[in-house]
């Protein structure tokens, strides 16, 4: 199949399927694995050059709803009668599905069912740890510094923040997304604070940027130099992956606990 994924997420399941090779296209913000960065780029995922598309003659498109405003992708591809999947996890169960759905229609379903299955299996053995931890601190992520915008409670980074033996700030508040002022952030105090802005460089996401906010340096994770730059790629997108980033929190909040937890074989 000539296969073209439109954001990043859906690159990713691609290559877990490993359908990497019948990729013809890309978004601009594709970057894993390294390869695609070798195929023809349609631009940015809020904003895909569609002639540029339907020239790749795709039997199959790989579209999404995970962030506003990809509406206008979907809608463009219906009209033009271009035959396409639209992926919206929020949820880590969502994406073992989205991985199901897409191993049924290129048609490698028991392969996406075994990858599904491990990926699955590391999110339990994940939450049966978190499960025998007494302590478990909050952490504040913040996707979008203005306005301030967090995972809410229906979002993958509540359940990340779990399975690590964590607790989302915001998961009292039963949105996806979430959009706060400072002053809340404050209020609540953070043991953490995870800085992953959403499309943004990871060089160019700077702590020093959020300490001049007021009381910022008052805050107890701040003062306890639990300020942390996370990577966008292993936290913001939802596919399979984010098990890596969340071993990788796992370690960071509780390493003792979390020691002999090995990535699934897949990743």
């Amino acid at each position: 199949m000539r296969l073209i994924s439109i954001c990043p997420s859906n690159t990713e399941l691609v290559a877990y399927l490993g359908l990497t090779d019948q990729l013809v296209g890309v978004d601009d913000f594709s970057d894993w694995p390294a390869t695609v960065k070798d195929l023809p780029q349609l631009g940015p995922d809020l904003s895909i050059n569609m002639d540029a598309l339907e020239a790749l003659q795709p039997d199959l498109v790989l579209a999404s709803l995970s962030v506003p405003g990809m509406e206008r992708n979907i809608e463009a591809l219906k009209e033009r009668k271009i035959p396409h999947i639209i992926f919206n996890a929020n949820s880590l169960e969502e994406i073992a599905q989205d991985l199901l759905t897409l191993g049924r229609a290129c048609h490698v379903e028991k392969h996406a069912q075994a990858i599904a299955e491990q990926y699955m299996d590391s999110i339990e053995k994940m939450r049966s740890i978190a499960q025998t931890i007494q302590k478990k601190p909050t952490l504040y992520w913040e996707w979008w510094p203005n306005p301030i915008f967090t995972p809410g409670k229906i979002n993958w980074l509540t359940e990340i923040s779990a399975i690590a033996g964590g607790v989302n700030l915001f998961q009292d508040v039963d949105l996806a997304s979430v959009q706060t002022d400072w002053a809340d952030v404050v209020e609540r105090k953070p043991d953490y604070i995870m800085m992953a802005w959403v499309g943004v460089a990871f060089e160019r996401i700077q702590p020093a940027n959020l300490l001049k906010r007021p009381h910022a340096k008052e805050l107890h994770a701040v003062q306890m130099k639990k300020l942390h730059v996370m990577e966008e790629w292993l936290y913001c997108r939802p596919s399979p992956r984010l098990i890596e980033g969340a071993l990788k929190l796992a370690n960071l909040l509780h390493p003792k606990e979390y020691k002999q937890i090995k990535p699934p074989s897949f990743l």
